[in-house]
């Protein structure tokens, strides 16, 4: 072959291979850095117009800027006050910007790696899917070091440098819409093809509302491995023809993803679904006879229908149920009524709820828990050792509850290791483990407080021997266990969200999160833990007045801990659960999440504690044992141990 002829064939093949290798265009940009600024007053300056050449994302001590031209309609000129966002409490404040070309959305999130205060500012507001897009920002060019200004800048995965810039450029290139979307697609493996595809690429229907319209349903257009089902219907009224003075033409705008219309409330979520209605250059409010949108949706409780409000404050996503009404057509689809026109969708809670402050309380937890471990063990060889030298009834309960609650605490321990590592194979064995521990704690707690009944109110007669106690304590919480385990889909992975990034739930072994699994949970734990509480409430009173005109009673030591370690010892403390509510929830959360965790270790060291004392004052438990009634004798009894 001629040599010059098989250099041109290269060539083409290289020039082939490149244009095939250029074909992927980035379908969202981020930009995210560390703004580093005064402690004055702070300002956002937003300049955008229309069209695809640059963008720039600027700081100094006082403001941060973001201007240029890439969107296809988005015109904005503002100037935003940031002091509502308690900015100037930090030096530094962490920010992500993004931008959404399919859909000409962009979106600055500030303090994205903070526990609390996270905020989403919609600059521009999503569209339907024009027909040009700027895409594949690239570096332009530099700017100078400085004091103040962005540290840490990082286009998508790319890290740019750590040094504190003035300014960022980024240039744009145009493309049409639709190649991003086929290209969606086509990237996409079959069985995530659709879904992916649906979830960047909004779906319009548009239509003329003629002199003699008489309403009009509009379904959203199919989408292919989409079940008809999940389909979305809106209903168009003959009174929105009355309404449009200027235009007669609708348009409604299918959009799913709900991260692009999230606001910054953790407690609630917005569907996948979202609806834009609109009559082109006309606001739309108070028709007399409302629109009727249905969402189909996976089965919940609560929900109700809200509009995005982008009247009051452009900047923020405000979902509002003013102007909507709520029909819930069953647990799996929900009708809104609305009379006005604006984007439309269903707010559901989180169930469950997002916990705040789940890092520190998992790690007061798991340190409690492995405490109470150690101490559980070093406890049960405290009371077996006891038990040689000492006919004592009541070691074997104690010894019961110690035993049940070392392994409560030990599977608690694990449970967050064995839900990551194990999942679904796992989990339905551990948590069924876990449950059933809880309710045999809880058993022996309540067995504590019957037993100290019957040694206080019935002293002539003795109480139960000790494998009756043992039968109870252990066998009875398995039947509950064994029935629910026998009806399935009970137990399982459980994810618990925090409420700083719902994204990133923390995984436990545990019940599911379905209806059945919440029957159970009240029907069971929630039904005996309530037994418990109170019954333990009412014996620590009647034992209180029994001890109270003694005079081992005015030695605070022995006081505190009798009390204490019967509160512990007839479960009050897990009382603070039915507590959680109000202006004191989290520090109630914190109490109860301290108390319970670490209560193998204030019971062993109640036992120790009184054991000390029993020997310092030459025998008694509560210092004396000269006279009193019998009850106040078999009192004593109980205390020593």
């Amino acid at each position: 072959m001629d040599p010059r002829l098989r250099g041109n064939l290269r060539v083409v093949f290289v020039m082939i291979i490149f244009s095939a290798g250029s074909s992927e265009h980035d379908l969202d940009w981020k930009f995210c850095g560390t703004w580093r600024h005064g402690n004055d007053s702070l300002m956002l300056n937003v300049n955008l117009t229309t069209g695809c050449s640059e963008i720039s994302v600027s700081a100094n001590k006082s403001s941060l800027s973001i201007d240029g031209q890439i969107t296809a309609q988005c015109r904005r000129s503002d100037r935003i006050a940031l002091g509502k966002f308690g900015l100037e409490s930090q030096e530094e404040t962490p920010f992500c910007l993004y931008w959404e070309p399919i859909l000409g959305q962009l979106k600055l999130q500030l303090n994205h790696k903070k526990e609390v205060g996270g905020q989403n500012l919609i600059l521009c507001w999503p569209d339907r899917m024009q027909c040009s897009c700027c895409t594949d920002l690239s570096n332009g060019a530099k700017a100078d070091e400085a004091t103040y200004g962005i540290k840490d800048g990082m286009a998508n995965t790319d890290f740019i440098t750590e040094k504190i810039m003035t300014a960022y450029r980024f240039k744009g290139a145009h493309i049409k819409c639709k190649t991003l979307c086929d290209q969606e697609s086509q990237g996409s493996s079959q069985d995530k093809m659709a879904s992916r595809a649906q979830h960047r690429c909004p779906r319009s229907s548009e239509m003329e509302m003629g002199e003699n319209f008489k309403g009009q349903n509009v379904t959203a257009p199919a989408t292919r491995g989409v079940s008809a089902e999940s389909t979305i219907t809106v209903y168009l009224p003959p009174a929105l023809k009355k309404a449009a003075k200027l235009s007669s033409k609708v348009v409604c705008t299918f959009f799913k993803n709900n991260s692009l219309f999230q606001d910054g409330h953790k407690e609630d979520r917005v569907l996948d679904d979202v609806v834009e209605i609109t009559v082109e250059n006309e606001v739309i409010v108070d028709l007399s006879e409302p629109i009727r949108i249905g969402f189909h949706h996976a089965k919940m409780q609560s929900r109700r229908c809200v509009s995005w409000d982008t009247r009051r404050d452009p900047s923020q996503v405000n979902w509002l149920e003013d102007g909507c009404e709520t029909e819930q057509k069953g647990a799996k689809y929900t009708e809104c009524l609305c009379n006005h026109l604006t984007y439309f969708s269903v707010l559901v809670q989180m169930e469950p709820r997002p916990v705040r402050h789940l890092l520190a309380l998992t790690a007061i937890t798991s340190l409690g828990c492995a405490v109470s471990v150690i101490s559980c063990v070093a406890l049960i060889i405290y009371l077996c050792r006891k038990s040689r030298r000492s006919k004592e009834q009541s070691i074997p309960i104690h010894l019961g509850l110690a035993v049940s609650l070392a392994f409560l605490n030990l599977l608690f321990f694990l449970t967050g290791v064995l839900a990551n590592v194990g999942g679904e194979s796992v989990c339905p064995w551990v948590g069924a483990g876990l449950h059933y521990t809880l309710l045999s704690s809880f058993t022996w707690m309540g067995i504590e407080v019957f037993h100290t009944f019957w040694l206080v109110y019935m002293v002539f007669t003795p109480p139960p021997k000790s494998y009756v106690w043992y039968l109870v304590g252990f066998v009875l919480p398995a039947l509950p266990i064994i029935i629910l385990a026998a009806v399935g889909d009970i137990y399982g992975v459980r994810k618990v969200v925090p409420s700083d990034d719902v994204s990133n739930p923390y995984l436990m072994c545990w019940m599911k999160e379905n209806h059945e699994a919440l029957l159970a949970h009240y029907f069971t734990t929630m039904t005996i833990l309530a037994v418990l509480v109170s019954s333990g409430i009412v014996m620590l009173f009647l034992v209180y007045r029994e001890i109270r005109t003694r005079e081992e009673w005015r030695q605070s030591r022995v006081a505190f801990l009798s009390i204490w370690g019967l509160s512990c010892l007839f479960g009050t403390t897990w009382g603070l659960t039915f507590l959680d509510f109000g202006p004191l929830s989290d520090f109630v959360l914190f109490l109860s999440c301290i108390l319970n965790s670490f209560q193998g270790f204030f019971l062993m060291l109640r036992f120790y504690m009184l054991d000390w004392i029993r020997k310092q004052a030459g025998g008694s438990a509560l210092g004396s044992t000269s006279t009193g009634s019998t009850r106040q004798h078999m009192l004593q009894s109980q205390e020593k141990s």
